[in-house]
């Protein structure tokens, strides 16, 4: 599959439909190119996942949404407003950005830290937004602790807060979760989706596939140039074929004679781990007729499930294509 074949964006949208879109953006340092001819929209209260790998330019991306890097071409529009040197400051009053590393300062309280970046971004009625934003991450009875006494887990959700004193109509969350334990993994997960059901538009770049496949409405997957793009269940069906896997009791005498000529069956092998794998056009069609041949060729049945791809199993398949078509 080609990088046009596998780019499935909406397209088309127009600023007022869409809080992010984005149209042919390239970004060049010297000879060096970080991302290139990048296109895709993103709807208002949609949670948008950027997956890549090291290097593949979601960061930049990022930088250059959040005006701190301009474009060497293509263009952008955030919350309504075209991306521009001009248009910089407004873009800032109603974007966030919640960077891997939180960036506190250790002495001062999580209340001292908030105020700080509220005046400093020059925020009315600080106080208030700062017990909104507390209240939001679930820090309200930490306020007065100092940054520095706080786990690493609950320093991303003062980072969080922070992200959200100014009410952004956009938050990117670039790498929210990283070294995080499970159970703080879990507590950030639970603050993304409460702002997921209060509508707020949400970019966010993770190498944690489950994460992405959990939250995300849409996701796209780049590595310099925009491989994939949609639903995480429309991607698993355009890069795999659908099937069965079938285990049973004991080998099959002659599967070729059980399987061929079913209905809906293409194509079955038996995988190195032991089930066969029926590829079929339609699961649930295909699985009553599979399980009448095998009992009529008197076999017991332990399973007949189909077979469920991960975003993890998208996210390699092109990634590993991409690294075959450098080699060649």
């Amino acid at each position: 599959m080609t990088s046009e074949q596998a780019v499935t964006s909406l397209g088309g949208g127009t600023s007022a439909e869409h809080a992010l879109v984005v149209e042919h953006l390239t970004k060049r340092f010297g000879d060096r190119l970080a991302y290139e001819d990048v296109s895709f929209d993103v709807g208002y209260g949609e949670v948008f996942g950027f997956l890549g790998p090291n290097g593949a330019g979601k960061t930049t991306t990022v930088r250059t949404l959040g005006t701190l890097l301009a474009p060497t071409s293509g263009t952008a529009t955030i919350a309504g407003i075209p991306l521009s040197a001009e248009s910089a400051p407004a873009i800032r009053a109603r974007i966030s950005i919640m960077p891997e590393s939180p960036g506190l300062y250790l002495r001062l309280t999580v209340a001292e830290n908030l105020e700080c970046f509220a005046r400093l971004y020059q925020l009315t009625d600080v106080h208030s937004r700062i017990d909104r934003s507390l209240q939001a991450v679930n820090l309200a009875d930490r306020a007065n602790d100092p940054c520095g006494s706080l786990s690493k887990g609950l320093r991303q959700r003062v980072a969080l807060a922070r992200a959200l004193l100014n009410d952004p109509t956009v938050l990117f969350l670039d790498e929210p979760t990283s070294g995080l334990d499970p159970v703080a993994t879990r507590d950030v997960h639970q603050l993304i989706a409460a702002l997921r059901e209060r509508g707020v538009t949400i970019f966010l770049t993770t190498h944690r596939l489950e994460e992405a496949e959990r939250l995300c409405h849409r996701v796209a997957i780049l590595n310099t140039t925009l491989r994939l793009i949609g639903r995480p269940d429309e991607l698993r069906k355009q890069l795999f074929t659908r099937s069965l896997e079938v285990r049973t009791r004991s080998l099959l005498d002659d599967p070729g004679r059980v399987f061929a000529g079913l209905a809906d069956v293409e194509h079955w092998e038996r995988s190195p781990s032991g089930p066969y794998v029926l590829s079929v056009t339609d699961p649930d069609a295909a699985a009553p007729g599979v399980a009448r041949a095998l009992v009529a060729a008197n076999v017991d049945i332990i399973s007949l499930t189909e077979s469920r791809h991960s975003l993890e199993d998208v996210y390699l398949e092109l990634v590993n294509e991409d690294v075959e078509a450098a080699k060649r």
